[in-house]
């Protein structure tokens, strides 16, 4: 299963991750990050097909997609 990154204080909580994932497994946070914004998460990481949807449309280069654990 690939591994899904977010550098959680790069991120600005525009959430077009979470609207690309075709899994629909991201969310933004309840928690704030050192910039004052809610930042993505992945709630359901069993569920990433690797597509990289995901780390393709986050304009901060907020995440990263590893094969397998990696």
């Amino acid at each position: 299963m690939p591994r899904i990154t977010i550098e959680k204080d790069r991120c600005k909580g525009c959430q077009l991750c979470v609207k690309a994932c075709p899994q629909r497994i991201l969310d933004l946070s309840k928690e704030l990050n050192v910039k004052g914004y809610f930042y993505a998460i992945v709630v359901d990481p069993s569920r990433c097909v690797g597509c990289m949807m995901c780390a393709i449309t986050c304009p901060d280069v907020a995440i990263e997609i590893g094969p397998n654990g990696e």
